[in-house]
């Protein structure tokens, strides 16, 4: 009898410290969630910040872009820096084209900063292919667009435009703003 009290004195010896590490533990958790809340509060806002950050260089950046490109337009020596047409492209067309570019990124980059919808970014290229000469833009620039990362953001863009572009090719309507379907990716 001696044993089996013993026995079972021990299991609940075991219940009990194994009930008061449980309770303990618990304690410990309960006391700790304001900790990991306020560290996973502290998490978000320095992630909104670093966007915030990207945005505001990102817009940075743009800005720069369209200053060189500005540059560029007005002095035609500082157009032919930007000669990527070997040539092939008179100077007077050479500045439209930078400045057709430079429309063509500005709605680029709003997408990308999320001020305006893929379907609206659609709606520009739509209207843009009504202008001759961003027509013209569009078919010199081919090679420089085959040059980007085929999955990157652009050349989906990119490619949605020359779909689009040839779509508007083959319609015979008049309606130009009806032609193609912007794709959902």
């Amino acid at each position: 009898m001696v044993t089996q009290n013993f026995g079972l004195r021990g299991l609940r010896a075991v219940a009990s410290a194994g009930i008061g590490l449980a309770a303990g533990a618990a304690a410990t958790l309960a006391a700790q969630r304001p900790a990991l809340h306020a560290l996973r509060t502290r998490i978000e806002h320095l992630e909104q910040a670093a966007q915030a950050q990207r945005q505001t260089n990102f817009a940075h950046q743009q800005r720069l872009h369209w200053e060189l490109l500005s540059k560029a337009m007005d002095d035609p020596d500082l157009a032919e820096v930007l000669d990527a047409y070997n040539g092939t492209v008179p100077p007077r067309k050479q500045r439209q084209f930078l400045f057709a570019n430079a429309l063509y990124t500005n709605a680029f980059c709003y997408y990308r900063m999320g001020n305006i919808t893929r379907d609206e970014f659609f709606g520009f290229a739509r209207s843009m292919l009504q202008i001759p000469i961003f027509r013209e833009y569009w078919y010199a620039t081919r090679p420089h667009r085959a040059t980007l990362i085929g999955t990157s953001e652009e050349a989906k863009l990119g490619r949605m435009v020359d779909e689009l572009l040839v779509q508007l090719e083959e319609t015979d309507i008049d309606e130009w703003w009806v032609v193609g379907e912007p794709p959902t990716e």
